[in-house]
C-alpha cells in the first residue's frame, strides 16, 4: 500500500521541478475561506486531470504520476497570523504544473485544461499561464505581427503609429455607402479600415462579395491619388463551418485582410484562419464578448493572458482593445500589462500590434503614445467619422495629432498650425474654440 506522504507527494512539487520538466504551469488566484487551503489546492488541480470525486477502477498510481498535476507554490496573501481579525476571506495563490503531455495544440483543450470545471467553483481566477519553449515550438502564432502590419501597408515612417477607423454607422451601410466613406477616410490618411463587430459577414442588405470589391477598388484609387495603401478588415464571423469559406471569398475578391470575433468564435477559429498556408493576410482579432471572462476581479481569466497571451499565440496580427483614456477606460495596469503581453519577447512568436480603440479622439493620442511608444494602432471611430467637415478632415485630424505626439508638440499648440485638427478640437471641446477662432 502506498504511504500517505507518498501519495500525497505525488500532487506536490517545488516550482523548479516544473521548470526543469515537461509542465505547463498555471497560476490562480483563489478567494476563499477554509481551514485547509491544501486540500482545495489539491482538489483544484486534480479536477483538471485525473482527479475524481470518488475512486474509480480505472484509476492507477502510474496514471497519477504521469498525467496528473503538482502543485508547486501555494501562498496566501496576506500571510496570516494569529492576530487576523477581519472577516473576509483571505486570497490564495495557487501554482499548478500539469503535464505537457495532456495538451495539443488545440486552444480549445488549452483553455479547458487550464480553467475547466474549476472556473465553476466559486472565486477562483486564472492570472497566468507559463508554457516550457517546446511547446510554443508548435505553435506558428502571427503571421505578420506589428513589423510585418507596416510592410503590408507599406508605411514609409516606421516609427509612427498606425491609423484605423471603422465604417459608422455600426450597421445598416450599403456597400457603395461604405465604399465612399472608405475613399474620404482612407485619402484622409487612415492606414485600416474595419467592420464592425455587429457587421454580419454576409448580410442581406450588405453581401460580402460586393462590399469587398467596391471597397478594394477604392483602395486602388487611394493608392493611385496619394501612394498609400490601406487594409480593409473584413468581418467573416459566422458559423464555424462557414468562416473559412467566408476567408477564401474575400480573398477571391481582392480583399487583403480579415476580421474574426474571437471570443464568440473561438481562439481555434482564429488559429485555423492563421495557420491556412492559403490566407497570407493580416487577421484583426476582435476583443468583443471577452469582458464576460476578463472583467471580474474575482472570476474568469485576466486580461492579459486570456487578451494577449492566448490570442497572440493563436495567430492574431492585431487586436482591438481598450485604453485608459475612451469611452470605456479600462484600468491603467491592465491596459500597461495587456499591452506588453502583446509584445514582450516569445521564443520566435510574434509580437501582436495592439489597436486602442473604444472612444480613441484627436486628445487622447499623445497620452497614449506617451505611455506605449509608437509600435500601435490608434483606432477611431467617432475621431474620424464625426468631423464637422467630413471623414477625410476626420482622419487628417486624426493624423495631424499623430505627428503632433511624435513630435512631442501640445496637440492644442500644434492644431494652431493644422485647421482640422484644430476644427476637431474646438468640436471636442467648445472651450477650445479661441484656439480656432485665432485661425481666422
Amino acid at each position: 500500500m502506498i504511504r500517505k506522504l507518498e501519495m500525497e507527494n505525488l500532487t506536490y512539487a517545488f516550482p523548479e521541478v516544473a521548470f526543469d520538466e515537461d509542465y505547463v504551469l498555471a497560476t490562480y488566484a483563489a478567494k476563499v475561506s477554509t481551514h485547509n487551503i491544501e486540500k482545495l489546492a489539491m482538489a483544484i488541480a486534480a479536477e483538471q486531470t485525473t482527479g475524481t470525486w470518488i475512486k474509480v477502477g480505472a484509476d492507477s498510481l502510474e496514471k497519477t504520476k504521469r498525467f496528473g498535476s503538482k502543485i508547486v507554490a501555494l501562498y496566501e496573501v496576506p500571510d496570516i497570523g494569529n492576530d487576523w481579525q477581519s472577516d473576509e476571506p483571505p486570497m490564495y495563490v495557487i501554482q499548478v504544473a500539469y503535464p505537457m503531455e495532456n495538451f495539443s495544440t488545440s486552444m480549445s483543450a488549452i483553455e479547458t485544461i487550464l480553467f475547466g470545471n474549476i472556473s465553476a467553483s466559486g472565486m477562483i481566477k486564472l492570472i497566468d499561464v507559463a508554457f516550457p519553449k517546446k511547446f510554443i515550438d508548435k505553435f506558428q502564432g502571427p503571421k505578420f505581427g506589428v513589423e510585418g502590419l507596416k510592410d503590408a501597408i507599406g508605411v514609409k515612417d516606421r516609427n509612427r503609429p498606425l491609423l484605423n477607423a471603422m465604417i459608422k454607422p455600426n450597421i445598416g451601410w450599403t456597400p457603395d455607402e461604405g465604399a465612399d466613406l472608405f475613399y474620404h477616410a482612407c485619402k484622409g490618411g487612415v492606414d485600416v479600415i474595419k467592420d464592425d463587430e455587429l457587421m454580419l459577414a454576409d448580410g442581406p442588405f450588405c453581401p460580402l462579395e460586393e462590399r469587398v470589391k467596391k471597397f478594394m477598388a477604392m483602395e486602388k484609387r487611394v493608392y493611385e491619388e496619394k501612394g498609400e495603401h490601406s487594409l480593409y478588415a473584413v468581418n467573416v464571423s459566422d458559423n464555424t463551418d462557414k468562416v473559412k469559406e467566408n476567408a477564401y471569398r474575400v480573398l477571391e475578391a481582392g480583399g487583403n485582410c480579415l476580421m474574426v470575433n474571437v471570443y464568440t468564435t473561438g481562439h481555434d477559429t482564429l488559429k485555423m484562419l492563421a495557420d491556412d498556408p492559403n490566407i497570407n493576410v493580416p487577421i484583426l482579432a476582435h476583443v468583443n464578448y471577452a469582458g464576460t471572462m476578463a472583467a471580474s476581479t474575482y472570476t474568469g481569466i485576466s486580461a492579459p493572458v486570456i487578451i494577449g497571451k492566448l490570442t497572440r499565440l493563436a495567430g492574431g496580427d492585431f487586436q482591438i482593445n481598450g485604453h485608459p483614456y475612451g469611452k470605456f477606460p479600462v484600468l491603467h495596469k491592465i491596459f500597461y500589462r495587456t499591452f506588453k503581453f502583446f509584445t514582450q519577447p516569445w521564443w520566435h512568436i510574434k509580437p501582436m500590434m495592439y489597436a486602442c480603440s473604444g472612444g480613441t479622439t484627436q486628445m487622447a493620442v499623445e497620452k497614449i503614445v506617451k505611455e506605449i511608444g509608437t509600435d500601435i494602432m490608434l483606432a477611431a471611430g467617432g475621431g474620424v467619422h464625426g468631423h464637422p467637415d467630413g471623414s477625410e478632415a476626420g482622419a487628417k485630424s486624426m493624423r495631424q495629432a499623430i505627428d503632433a505626439a511624435m513630435k512631442d508638440i501640445p496637440v492644442t499648440e500644434y492644431a494652431k498650425d493644422h485647421p482640422e485638427l484644430a476644427r476637431m478640437l474646438a468640436f471636442l471641446n467648445p472651450d477650445l474654440k479661441k484656439n480656432f477662432d485665432l485661425m481666422q
